[in-house]
């Protein structure tokens, strides 16, 4: 009962290792595939272009844009939640937000040119949320963000 067995070691590498060979796999070489250099956005900015890109996957989105819209996201649900503790109101915003929230990320994610379908990997804990969510805070490197030239 207590000793661990080949099964049990078959699920663990399964669970943990396989995820980590696409975790390890470098994103496309060559001019980002998403679109130009975000700009950098402040608060209210960031706030106004989550809700203007409501379903809209396309694109690239900056750290800032990305990290001050989810600040919005979680302050207003905990606001909500303070003022209504039968949460049916925190379940509107719940709802009203997670078509941008998937959006947003994705266009995170197209800023270090990656998939915006690699958010899937945050669904295996506790590997790919780790990993995700380092994706989520890297900075776009040179690479990321040459234009492609045509001639």
């Amino acid at each position: 009962m207590g000793s661990f067995s080949l099964w049990h070691w078959l699920i663990v590498l399964i669970l943990i290792g396989v995820p980590l060979i696409f975790v390890f796999r470098k994103p496309l070489a060559g001019p980002n595939r998403f679109g130009g250099l975000p700009p950098a956005m402040g608060f209210g900015e960031a706030i106004g272009s989550f809700f203007k890109n409501y379903v809209n996957f396309s694109g690239r989105a900056s750290r800032s844009e990305f990290w001050f819209s989810t600040l919005f996201v979680v302050l207003v649900s905990i606001a909500l939640y303070a003022v209504d503790r039968s949460e049916t109101l925190s379940r509107i915003w719940s709802l009203t937000t997670f078509l941008p929230s998937i959006a947003m990320a994705a266009r995170r994610l197209h800023d270090i040119n990656r998939s915006g379908w690699w958010q899937l990997l945050g669904l295996l804990f506790p590997i790919g949320t780790v990993v995700v969510l380092v994706w989520y805070c890297r900075a776009s490197t040179a690479d990321d963000s040459r234009e492609a030239v045509f001639a």
